[in-house]
C-alpha cells in the first residue's frame, strides 16, 4: 500500500503539482483529429486541469490556447476562425496559434497594446489521427515514433473513451495480467477471437486454465516490460509480453494480438476523470475502420460518441441474471466496458492507503516506483526518462508485444527477441 503523500504525488496532475510537472514534459493527446475537421468549430477541452480551446486556423494548423480571452475572459470556443487566427466574439481580439494578439479593433489606430499581449498558447502537432499538445516549458521533445503511430493509416484505428476516475487507476488495469482470468471470464464463451499458435484455442480458455500466472517485470529505457506465462497444456505455455510506457500509457495485446497491439494512453482531464486514447494497430493486414466504428454500437455499449452507456449512475448496468448463465461479471460482453466499470468503481481517486497488494501486482508496484523516481528527476531539475530529443533514439524495435502459445521448453526471452523488428536493445535487470 502507499502512503497518502505518495498517493497524492501519483494522482494529482494540475498545474504546479509534481506529477503534473512530469506529465507536462511529454506530448499528450488533446483530441482526435476527427473532432477538429477543416472549417469546424473551435473545441473546448480540459487537459491536466487546464481549461483550453483547440482550433484550426485558415491553413489547417491546430492551435491550443487558454479558453478565456485575455481581455474580458469570454469563452474563446465561441469565437470565429478568421484572418489567420481565432477571434473573440466579445470585442474582436484576434489570436494566432502562438498566442500572439494580431488585432484589437477597438483600440486607436497605431496603438501597440496588442503587441504587449501574449495569450497562453501551447505547441500542437498531429500524428496518427490524434492532435497532441505540449503543455510544458521549454523546447518540446520529439513525438515518440511508436510503430502504431507511424504505420500506414489503414493499419490502425484510433478512438477515445471517457473514464469517470483518475488516470492512474485505469492505466494500472493494463498492468494487471491476473484480472484477465476473472473479470473477462465467460461461463459459456461466445467471444471467438483466436490467438496465434493456439490452433483455435480461445484466449478466455487460456486465462481460465491458469489463474495464477508467473509474472516477471523488467525495466527498460521507456518504462517496463511485463512478461506473463500461463500453462497451456502439458507441453505448451501462453506467453504474453506487454508494456508500461512512461509517463501514462501502456501497450497491450488487444484484438490484433499476435499481429499488432493496442496503445492505451490515459490523459487526465483533471484529477477525477480522464480520456483513454486507443490506437489499435495491425502489423500485416489493414484494419477496416468501418467495422471498428460499428462494433461498440452493435454491442450497445457506447452512446454514439466517446462515452460508455454503462456508468456510475446506472451501476454500470450490471445484469445479475447473466451472471448465472454466461457472464462472470454481469457487465456485458465487451472487455473494455468491463475494465472501465471496475476502475471507476474504486472511486474518483482510489485510496491506495487501504489496498493490500499481492504477488500478481508486481508490475503495478514497479510502475509506481518508476513514476515516483521520474517525478524526483524533474524536481531535481533533470530530464525524466523517455523524453526523446535525438532522432536516432526515436525507434522502438524492442517494444514487441506478444500474445502467443509457444512450446513450454522454449525460453521466452529467445522467443521475444525473434519477435523484435530490428534486434532489441538490452533490458535492465529483472525486477
Amino acid at each position: 500500500m502507499l502512503t497518502e503523500e505518495e498517493n497524492n504525488l501519483l494522482t494529482r496532475t494540475g498545474h504546479g503539482t509534481p506529477c503534473g510537472d512530469l506529465l507536462r514534459r511529454y506530448w499528450q493527446p488533446v483530441a482526435l483529429s476527427e473532432e477538429l475537421p477543416e472549417g469546424g468549430a473551435p473545441l473546448s477541452v480540459e487537459v491536466l486541469g487546464e481549461a483550453l480551446v483547440l482550433f484550426r486556423d485558415g491553413d489547417g494548423r491546430p492551435g491550443l490556447l487558454g479558453l478565456h480571452c485575455a481581455h474580458r475572459g469570454a469563452d474563446l470556443s465561441l469565437g470565429r476562425v478568421e484572418n489567420g487566427g481565432l477571434r473573440c466574439i466579445y470585442h474582436g481580439w484576434l489570436y494566432d496559434v502562438q498566442g500572439r494578439c494580431l488585432e484589437q479593433p477597438g483600440e486607436p489606430a497605431g496603438s501597440d497594446f496588442k503587441d504587449k499581449i501574449r495569450h497562453r498558447a501551447y505547441p500542437c502537432t498531429e500524428k496518427a489521427g490524434i492532435v497532441f499538445g505540449y503543455l510544458g516549458a521549454g523546447e518540446p521533445p520529439l513525438v515518440p515514433a511508436y510503430e502504431a503511430l507511424v504505420a500506414a493509416p489503414e493499419h490502425r484505428y484510433v478512438t477515445k473513451t471517457f473514464h469517470d476516475c483518475n488516470h492512474l487507476q485505469a492505466n494500472e488495469g493494463n498492468l494487471d495480467p491476473a484480472h484477465l482470468s476473472f473479470l473477462h471470464r465467460r461461463l459459456t464463451d461466445p467471444y471467438h477471437r483466436s490467438v496465434k499458435g493456439t490452433d483455435g484455442t480461445l484466449p478466455i480458455a487460456l486465462f481460465i486454465g491458469d489463474v495464477a500466472p508467473t509474472i516477471q517485470v523488467e525495466e527498460t529505457d521507456f518504462g517496463l516490460r511485463i512478461i506473463t506465462l500461463r500453462k497451456a497444456g502439458e507441453d505448451k505455455m501462453y506467453l504474453r509480453v506487454t508494456y508500461f510506457v512512461l509517463p501514462n500509457l501502456s501497450c497491450i495485446a488487444g484484438p490484433t494480438a499476435g499481429d499488432g497491439y493496442d496503445i492505451h494512453w490515459h490523459v487526465p482531464i483533471n484529477d477525477h476523470c480522464h480520456w483513454r486514447y486507443d490506437v489499435i494497430f495491425s502489423t500485416s493486414a489493414p484494419l477496416s475502420a468501418h467495422d471498428w466504428k460499428k462494433i461498440n454500437m452493435e454491442r450497445n455499449e457506447k452512446n454514439g460518441g466517446y462515452q460508455w452507456i454503462r456508468n456510475r449512475g446506472n451501476h454500470w448496468l450490471q445484469d445479475r441474471e447473466s451472471m448465472k448463465s454466461w457472464n462472470f461479471s454481469g457487465l456485458g460482453g465487451f472487455n473494455n466496458a468491463q475494465d472501465t466499470a471496475v476502475v471507476e468503481s474504486a472511486g474518483p481517486v482510489q485510496d491506495r492507503t487501504e489496498e493490500h497488494l499481492g504477488t500478481t501486482d508486481k508490475a503495478i508496484i514497479a510502475a509506481r516506483h518508476l513514476i515516483l523516481k521520474a517525478i524526483q528527476e524533474v524536481e531535481a531539475g533533470r530530464e525524466p526518462p523517455h523524453v526523446i530529443r535525438d532522432p536516432r533514439a526515436n525507434r522502438f524495435p524492442h517494444m514487441a508485444v506478444i500474445a502467443e502459445v509457444i512450446p513450454a521448453s522454449e525460453d521466452w526471452r529467445g522467443y521475444w527477441k525473434k519477435a523484435t523488428r530490428e534486434g532489441p536493445a538490452e533490458s535492465k535487470a529483472a525486477l
